[in-house]
C-alpha cells in the first residue's frame, strides 16, 4: 500500500487543540503509526508525534490533510526543510 500524498501540496501547519487533537496540513506520507507514535513525512521534514491512544481520525490524501486524536505529549521536527538530517551541537563542536 502506497502513503504517498499528492506532491503539489505547499503549506504545512500543525495545530494542537486541547492536547486531544492534531491537525496536520502539508502532509506527505505517514511512515509509521500506532497507538502511541506517528511518523509523517511533511513538506518541512519529518514530524514525529508521541502520545497515549492516539487513532487516525481523518486523513486526505489529495489535501495532504491528517487528524489524529489521543493525548499528545509531543510534536517533533526530525529532519530539516531539505530532509537532511540536523546536525547537534556536538556534531557541529567537532567538526
Amino acid at each position: 500500500m502506497d502513503n504517498s500524498f499528492d506532491s503539489n501540496v505547499i503549506s504545512h501547519s500543525v495545530k494542537i487543540l486541547e492536547r486531544n487533537n492534531v491537525f496536520i496540513s502539508g502532509a506527505k506520507k505517514v511512515n509509521h503509526f500506532n497507538e502511541n507514535e506517528f511518523l509523517i513525512s511533511t513538506v518541512m521534514g519529518n514530524v514525529n508525534i508521541k502520545g497515549n491512544n492516539l487513532e487516525l481520525i481523518k486523513l486526505d490524501t489529495n489535501d495532504g490533510n491528517i487528524c489524529i486524536k489521543g493525548k499528545i505529549n509531543s510534536v517533533t521536527y526530525l529532519e530539516g526543510i531539505n530532509g537532511e538530517k540536523e546536525n547537534g551541537f556536538f556534531t557541529k563542536l567537532f567538526k
